[in-house]
C-alpha cells in the first residue's frame, strides 16, 4: 500500500463529510487535502481513543517529532510521506501542523471549558488552522479568503460540537460554554446524562444560533475570485449547515441521546449541487 492510498483508505473509512467534498478536486489537489485530512484523523483518534493519557502525550509527542522530521525531508510515517509531496507543492507552515497537535493536547488537558473565549481558541487549532492550510492547497488570490478560512473551521467545528453533544457527555466532556450552561439555567449533570427540558432545548438553539451566523460570514468573506478555487470548502459548508439545520427542525435535544448524520448519497448529491452552482 502506497502512503497516498493508505490517507485514501483513512479517509473514507472514517465516513466524514469531507471526503465527499474531496472527490471532486484534480489528482494532486485530492492527494494533498487527503494526506491532510489522514493526519488530522491520526492525531485525533489519539485523543479520542486513547485511555491512558501518557499514552496519549507520548503518541503526540511522537507526532510533533515526526513533523520535524517531515520537514527535514525524512518522513517515516505513511501519512508523512505523503504529506512531504503537499508540503513542497503548496508551502504548507510546519507550524500549523504543531497547532493542531496542540489542539488535540488540549482534549487531554481539558474536558469542560468556561466561556467562548477559552473554546475559540480550540476550535482554532483544531478547525481555523486546517482550513488555514486547505485554503493553501486549493489555491487563493486575495487575502481576505484566509479570513473565510478561518470562519469556515469555526462553523464547521461549532456544527461537530452541537452534533456530539451526547457522545462526548459520556466521554465526560462538555464542549458547550459553562457560563452559558449557567445563563440557561442547565446544569453539567443535565447535560451529562442526557436530560432534556426546554432549558437545555434553548441552550442548544442558542448554539446552533452561533454556528449559523459563523456561515453567514463564510459566504460574504470568500472574495468572488476565489470561489471556484474554494469549491471544496463551500461543499463542506453546504453538507455541514444542512445537518446543523436538520437538529435545529428536528428538535435539538435528540443531539444528547444520538448521533444525527445525512446518509452518504444525500452528502454526495449536496457536495454535486454546490459543484454546479461555484
Amino acid at each position: 500500500m502506497t502512503p497516498n492510498e493508505y490517507c485514501k483508505e483513512k479517509a473514507a473509512a472514517s465516513g466524514s463529510s469531507f471526503y465527499y467534498s474531496f472527490l471532486f478536486l484534480p489528482k494532486a489537489k485530492r492527494q494533498a487535502i487527503t494526506a491532510l485530512y489522514a493526519f488530522c484523523r491520526e492525531v485525533d483518534d489519539i485523543a479520542d481513543d486513547c485511555k491512558d493519557i501518557s499514552v496519549a502525550r507520548i503518541k503526540l509527542a511522537w507526532w510533533r517529532t515526526e513533523i520535524a522530521h517531515l520537514y527535514a525531508g525524512k518522513p517515516q510515517h505513511p501519512v508523512s510521506k505523503a504529506l512531504a509531496e503537499a508540503i513542497e507543492r503548496y508551502h504548507l507552515d510546519e507550524e500549523h501542523f504543531l497547532e493542531i497537535i496542540d489542539g488535540m493536547e488540549m482534549d487531554l488537558d481539558q474536558n469542560r471549558y468556561a466561556d467562548f473565549k477559552q473554546l475559540q481558541l480550540y476550535c482554532y487549532r483544531v478547525a481555523s488552522v486546517v482550513g488555514l492550510l486547505s485554503v493553501q492547497i486549493f489555491g487563493f488570490k486575495d487575502r481576505k479568503t484566509l479570513k473565510y478560512a478561518h470562519d469556515l473551521g469555526m462553523a464547521l467545528q461549532l456544527t461537530n460540537i452541537i452534533r456530539d453533544v451526547g457522545e462526548d457527555a459520556r466521554r465526560n466532556r462538555i464542549y458547550l460554554p459553562l457560563d452559558e450552561l449557567k445563563k440557561f439555567g442547565v446544569t453539567e449533570a443535565e447535560i451529562l446524562n442526557s436530560q432534556s427540558s426546554d432549558r437545555t432545548q434553548a441552550l442548544l438553539e442558542f448554539q446552533i444560533e452561533r454556528a449559523e451566523t459563523f456561515y453567514d460570514r463564510v459566504l460574504l468573506e470568500l472574495p468572488s475570485e476565489d470561489r471556484k478555487t474554494q469549491r471544496t470548502g463551500l461543499m463542506m459548508a453546504a453538507i455541514y449547515r444542512t445537518l446543523l439545520r436538520e437538529i435545529k427542525a428536528d428538535n435539538p435535544t435528540q443531539v444528547l441521546n444520538a448521533r444525527i448524520s445525512l446518509p452518504p448519497l444525500r452528502k454526495f448529491w449536496l457536495a454535486w449541487k454546490t459543484f454546479i452552482k461555484y
